[in-house]
């Protein structure tokens, strides 16, 4: 079985469970059972369940990179940053619900568990740092950096509002994520990035 298939695998079991029990229950053991491997073989993949969130990140980024590839080719003078990039984390929470169950017993296990959640930090900079990408923003260097972070103040904010949003079309999602954006755009304007 190739690598990517294994990873795969790995994160399915892993949503799996998470869905039938509290995250900060399940164990790699648990993860490795559940995919019929031995913990030895799930340990040239993930060391420990940070290793496990950071493919569950990495599916979720290839994912929206999949579904936004058309966007990529659009003529970018006709579509503002502020809207390709809206649009770009509106896919992101598309996916996110697909995981819905999954993924909230995954966040209250961060939220009970301050250095897991420290630890993860720099993982959902890089996924920012690839929302920026996709949605044709430049993201390297200082500027990058800054945007990056700022990205990700907004994406943990706007996940709050998520995590609660169970109408159908995510309306106070969106609204979150629109108001922030706004309030992201003025700002950068203000400070020239």
């Amino acid at each position: 079985m190739s690598a990517k298939n294994i990873k795969d695998q790995l994160v399915e079991a892993a949503m799996e469970l998470a869905q039938e029990q509290e995250w900060a229950a399940v164990s790699l053991a648990d993860i490795a059972r559940r995919c019929g491997l031995s913990e030895s073989e799930v340990y040239n993949y993930a060391e420990d369940k940070e290793d496990i969130l950071i493919l569950i990140s990495r599916m979720i980024d290839r994912h929206v990179a999949e579904n936004t590839q058309e966007f990529n080719g659009e003529d970018e003078s006709f579509v503002s940053q502020r809207d390709r990039l809206f649009d770009v984390l509106m896919e992101r929470f598309d996916i996110l619900n697909e995981y819905r169950p999954a993924l909230l017993s995954i966040l209250k296990s961060l939220r009970a568990d301050p250095k897991k959640a420290a630890l993860s930090a720099p993982h959902l900079c890089r996924s920012m740092n690839r929302m920026l990408e996709l949605a044709g923003i430049p993201a390297d260097g200082l500027r990058g950096a800054a945007k990056a972070a700022a990205l990700t103040a907004i994406y943990l904010k706007t996940l709050k509002v998520w995590k609660d949003d169970d109408s159908p079309d995510m309306s106070q999602t969106m609204a979150a994520l629109d108001k922030d954006l706004g309030h992201a755009e003025r700002l950068a304007g203000l400070f020239r990035l």
